[in-house]
């Protein structure tokens, strides 16, 4: 298995970076590209990275935000083939809400109508193809963090707190473990991992890959983080994007030579 970063907020020389992901994964003889990043620079990058979006079998949209989502329809226009999986509850509904200022923040306008015949809506653990997996959040309470977040869905009239339904982890079977891409860990990176472990009662999951979303934490709440990933045992943590430097740097601290920073043009082998 091999992983490569298309987009992230770290360039790489002349390689451009933006606010968002997109990584670009080869698993046995399936190509499969996770997210799209915050615009068309993702095809941009893939050209100098010598990825042809042409070839590859599948996409995932790994939640449904504007940063993840805002080159899903460059993609269509590269590719003629690959479904693009979204979780079941996606739709345009996400939206940022401090007091009196709303933002939406969600995935394409319209994209839902436009490519229907593109668009594939996963369904509660969802298997890809062998040994690729679609797993939805199954801890409860999440909406807290949507609150705090101030990160709302609007349904009808209603204006209702995040829970992160939307949110999907991309889990490969390797011969170190599970390897988990989850980017950007809305529902918590230790709730995921431990999420993913109950999915797979006996399998060991070896890492977790993405964005933590703590560029906006304080560090004690940071370390406290990186004390409980250290605690559960995992071996590989990369991430990058929403994480933040300062945070990076704070959860380096706490998990040493397991933590790695993600970058544009990162290759990942497992």
């Amino acid at each position: 298995m091999r992983a490569t970063v298309v987009i992230d907020n770290r360039k790489n020389g002349e390689i451009q970076g933006e606010w968002g992901l997109c990584i670009y994964i080869e698993y046995g003889e399936k190509k499969i590209l996770l997210d799209a990043g915050a615009s068309e620079l993702f095809v941009e990058n893939a050209e100098k990275l010598g990825i042809a979006l042409k070839d590859i079998d599948m996409a995932v949209l790994s939640h449904a935000h504007f940063d993840h989502a805002n080159g899903m329809e460059a993609f269509f226009k590269n590719n003629d083939k690959a479904k693009f999986y979204l979780r079941e509850t996606c739709d345009e509904n996400c939206y940022f809400k401090k007091w009196f200022i709303t933002k939406y923040i969600g995935i394409p306008r319209h994209i839902l109508e436009k490519y229907p015949d593109r668009i594939a809506f996963a369904k509660g653990d969802t298997k890809l193809c062998e040994g690729v997996y679609l797993i939805p959040h199954k801890t409860e309470g999440l909406s807290a963090i949507g609150k705090r977040e101030k990160m709302y869905q609007r349904k009808g009239r209603k204006w209702m707190p995040d829970d992160f339904s939307h949110e999907q982890s991309l889990v490969f079977e390797t011969e170190k473990g599970l390897v988990i891409f989850n980017s950007c860990s809305h529902g918590g990176a230790v709730n995921i991992i431990n999420e993913v472990a109950a999915t797979f009662p006996g399998r060991k999951v070896y890492a977790l890959i993405g964005g933590f979303h703590l560029f906006n934490k304080p560090e004690s709440e940071v370390q406290e983080l990186g004390k409980k990933i250290r605690e559960t045992g995992i071996e590989y943590v990369c991430t990058g994007h929403c994480t933040g430097g300062k945070a990076y740097a704070v959860l380096k601290e706490e998990l040493g030579e397991r933590l790695h920073r993600i970058q544009v043009g990162l290759v990942m082998e497992f």
